[in-house]
């Protein structure tokens, strides 16, 4: 197993990692009955996006001889009806200084990386998902 999830009541859940113990609280979106106090499903499912395509990408860049410290994403979740679904995920990167000069060739091999994580090839091919790779263009 790899977690827990148990109903709280009020549209909220508390997910658990069972090989370290820890934990966070799901809440319904406000559009969907929720109170939107913590993470939704959907929300959670768009982050895991960036965490996989910037995990992927260190573990390369760690392998290259550097590390991505300091790089971030913000991630758009856009939601679709009938049925109510995520149809897309736009990932927009920020990478810091320390990377900007890295050559050409080490930027395509860390973003191809990136678009081969393991979540973006489970995703649904009808998804749309973009990534705005920022200074690398």
């Amino acid at each position: 197993m790899t977690s827990t999830v148990l109903y709280n009541g009020d549209l909220r859940t508390t997910c658990t990692h069972l090989q370290s113990g820890s934990d966070f609280e799901t809440d319904a979106p406000v559009d969907n009955n929720g109170k939107g106090e913590r993470f939704s499903p959907t929300d959670l499912l768009a982050t895991s996006l960036g965490t996989c395509m910037l995990t992927v990408m260190g573990i390369k860049a760690r392998s290259i001889g550097f590390d991505l410290d300091g790089a971030k994403v913000e991630v758009l979740k856009i939601m679709k009806a009938d049925p109510r679904r995520v149809g897309g995920i736009q990932v927009f990167f920020h990478l810091p200084e320390h990377l900007a000069g890295l050559e050409q060739k080490t930027r395509d091999i860390l973003k191809n990386t990136g678009h081969t994580c393991p979540v973006i090839k489970s995703l649904h091919p009808d998804m749309e998902i973009t990534i705005d790779w920022g200074a690398w263009g």
